[in-house]
């Protein structure tokens, strides 16, 4: 009964929020200011309140929230997306880039706080302090236009890996470049191309040997591997025999701690359902093993797994039957389980994530930090908040606005 509440609201409260607040929309007139975007997400945000309210709380200044400093893409005042970065207090806020055009896509590194992004076409490349601006790629100047250069620092922040007409590794020390994967493309005349398999990169492994990468392609959908760069290999996944796809569904990939493998959702890019399935890769030879397979008649939505250092797999959760209808939506709770995803889980709070755009784990998974859209059609961020996975301890609120959420120094 619980749950069908939950579903009634969740069905209820978007037309409601529809009504009175419009989706962000590029073609649209924005609000004049970031204090009216914030003001309308979190006015939208209390119309969406769960059933079962839950206590929120703001941390103190002098309180360390954070075990590292958050970084995160937010509006300016002018509400031109840029980098921000809230300090471990979980309060003090700092804007970082003041380009002119939006910020599309970054990384920071860990291990030396400085910062790549991509924007007006172009990869940025800035120190910690946000100084010593270097330009790596220079495209067509467009302040509208996506390079998807995607990229991302390795664990020493000595190389930075992105993609520019294939996967590059970038030289921190040296300044050099190197096109170690160049992207497939088929030549159809007249300066024409078609992408027969391109490569991007999307996390380097912990102990920073192995880089995931994204596989793009034109025919079939995408896909993920394992780029070694001492042996310059590539090991790609053992493909299964349905349609079924890994890992660019509810999360993206993540690394277990010891680098041996990396826990996906795979699932299907034409389904009128949001479902999915959770898979652990083999770094070493790609073997697939399959879990959270959907049952006849039931289908399973897992979200953003992490597999923490105490060997727990965490990850947000819900099931439905396929026949609730194309508008259904599953409760999605936050859970813990053994690394089989089944054995021993257990829901951690009681909130409804439906709404959930993204989420960042600490390092230790004693919390998650959520973006939750005010609406189902928010199209840009939503409010940030901090939930323990100690259900006994209140949530966080953080920020009015943010996504692209990534652990600095």
């Amino acid at each position: 009964m619980k749950k069908q509440l939950r579903l009634a609201a969740f069905l209820f409260l978007p037309i409601l929020v529809m009504a009175c607040v419009p989706p962000a929309r590029t073609n649209e007139t924005q609000p004049s200011s970031a204090n009216e975007v914030e003001t309308i997400v979190a006015m939208t945000l209390q119309a969406l309140a769960p059933a079962t309210p839950t206590a929120t709380s703001t941390p103190e200044p002098s309180a360390s929230l954070f075990p590292q400093s958050l970084y995160f893409l937010s509006n300016d005042t002018q509400a031109v997306t840029q980098i921000f970065r809230m300090e471990r207090d979980g309060k003090t806020k700092t804007q970082i880039t003041f380009e002119t055009g939006n910020v599309w896509d970054y990384d920071v590194s860990a291990a030396t706080g400085s910062i790549a992004y991509e924007a007006n076409n172009q990869l940025i490349l800035l120190s910690a302090s946000g100084s010593d601006r270097r330009v790596l790629v220079e495209g067509l100047p467009d302040p509208v236009a996506r390079g998807f250069y995607k990229p991302v620092f390795s664990p020493d922040g000595g190389t930075l890996a992105y993609a520019h007409e294939g996967l590059n590794l970038y030289s921190i020390a040296t300044g050099t470049s190197n096109l170690v994967i160049e992207d497939k493309l088929e030549d159809m005349g007249n300066g024409q191309s078609l992408p027969i398999e391109t490569y991007a990169p999307e996390r380097y492994s912990p102990d920073g040997t192995k880089l995931l990468v994204a596989l793009g392609h034109w025919e079939v959908l995408p896909s993920h591997a394992v780029y070694y760069p001492s042996p310059n290999a590539l090991v790609r996944y053992t493909e299964v025999e349905d349609y079924i796809y890994c890992c660019s569904f509810h999360g993206g990939p993540v690394w277990t701690p010891d680098s041996s493998s990396f826990y996906g959702v795979a699932s299907v890019h034409d389904s009128a359902y949001k479902y999915g399935e959770l898979w652990r890769v083999d770094a070493g030879n790609g073997a697939v093993t399959r879990m959270l397979r959907t049952d006849t008649g039931t289908l399973n939505l897992p979200e953003e797994p992490y597999l923490a250092p105490d060997g727990q797999l965490y990850f947000f959760f819900g099931s439905y039957d396929n026949a609730s209808g194309f508008f259904e939506a599953p409760v999605l709770e936050l859970v813990r389980s053994a690394p089989d995803g089944e054995t021993n889980r257990v829901v951690l709070r009681d909130e409804n994530f439906v709404l959930m755009r993204e989420a960042l784990w600490a390092p230790d998974a004693s919390f998650v930090i959520v973006s939750t859209a005010p609406g189902q059609n928010w199209d840009q961020g939503g409010v940030l908040q901090l939930y323990p996975t100690d259900g006994q301890k209140d949530a966080v609120w953080l920020a009015p606005l943010g996504w692209q959420m990534k652990w600095g120094p």
